[in-house]
């Protein structure tokens, strides 16, 4: 069987009971940030708010990771597959059927094993989409599954929080540089780029031809900061990107909900705001098209994993 408490060896060191426990706890957690929180974050809290006992805490010869973060990974594979949890980009966060799972369980054994309940109806659901003669089955197979989807879950963290760090730390100037990077490899042409110091609200203006004669003009304001920028922030922006621009509002720190909400709302003027998952997914698409100094500031390689079921 497939996660720690169904594992032969572990069977007499933690159990269902246990494992819902910790699963109440990380919930707990989580219902406190709506947006999510990274992985390693929510572990560490979760650790530090319970008492884990020696063999939770013990750790595994080869890799020296403590048992408590794969027995917790191990479970969150079925709250994911019962629709409790979303993890993206090493970010977990509760869903609204993961809330009300919590409050409706109240014995932390029965929580779990509905989890459970709910990943083999999952389970059972793909074996018959892929047939008889689809993907292996029984115990070893499974437990290959289980060991494959938590080595990507791992690596998709590390190299999410590794870029996010680069990104965070880097020269807001060289940060604006990397912006207008991304838009000539999408085919516009960058006309200007502000020095540093003040700039009147406006970081890059580029076109869709080099001489800018074919509208929309392009307005870009960027900030590489760590907090989230708000309605009054994003209105300062807007003011002065006329009707027939385009601005595009590029934040690190991403945006508030009454920000996205204002920018939604514009009925004359066309304002997109990109937070830092979305100027990384740019870069990824459209880095064969960067040019070599461009590449210098973010270099990427990929690294090809076995992709877990969906």
């Amino acid at each position: 069987m497939r996660v720690s408490v169904r594992e032969g060896g572990q069977v007499a060191h933690i159990t269902a009971q246990r494992v819902g426990e910790l699963l109440k706890a990380l919930f707990e957690i989580l219902r406190v940030q709506p947006d999510g929180i990274q992985a390693g974050e929510a572990l560490e809290r979760l650790a530090r708010g319970v008492t884990l006992t020696l063999y939770e805490a013990g750790t595994y010869e080869r890799t020296r990771q403590r048992r408590f973060e794969n027995i917790i990974r191990l479970a969150t594979i079925d709250c994911v597959k019962a629709g409790w949890l979303v993890k993206h980009k090493g970010t977990w966060t509760l869903t609204e059927a993961g809330l009300a799972a919590s409050l409706k369980y109240a014995d932390p054994g029965e929580l779990y094993r509905e989890a459970l309940r709910l990943y083999r109806a999952w389970k059972a659901s793909q074996s018959e989409r892929v047939g008889p003669n689809g993907a292996g089955n029984g115990a070893d197979a499974e437990r290959a599954e289980t060991s494959a989807a938590i080595t990507f879950e791992q690596a998709e963290e590390q190299s999410w929080k590794e870029i996010e760090r680069c990104l965070l730390i880097m020269n807001p100037f060289d940060f604006q540089h990397m912006v207008a990077g991304v838009l000539r490899a999408m085919g516009y042409h960058v006309s200007w780029i502000s020095s540093p110091g003040k700039d009147g609200g406006v970081d890059i203006v580029a076109f869709n031809d080099p001489l800018g004669t074919r509208p929309p003009r392009i307005k870009v304001q960027v900030k590489r900061v760590s907090q989230k920028v708000d309605a009054g922030g994003l209105k300062s922006f807007v003011a002065i990107v006329n009707d027939d621009d385009v601005g595009l509002y590029v934040s690190s720190g991403g945006f508030t909900r009454d920000a996205e909400e204002f920018a939604r709302n514009q009925e004359r003027r066309k304002i997109t705001l990109i937070d830092l998952e979305r100027l990384l997914d740019l870069w990824i698409e459209f880095y064969p098209k960067l040019d070599e100094s461009a590449r210098r500031r973010l270099p990427l390689t990929p690294i090809y994993f076995l992709t877990p079921e969906a």
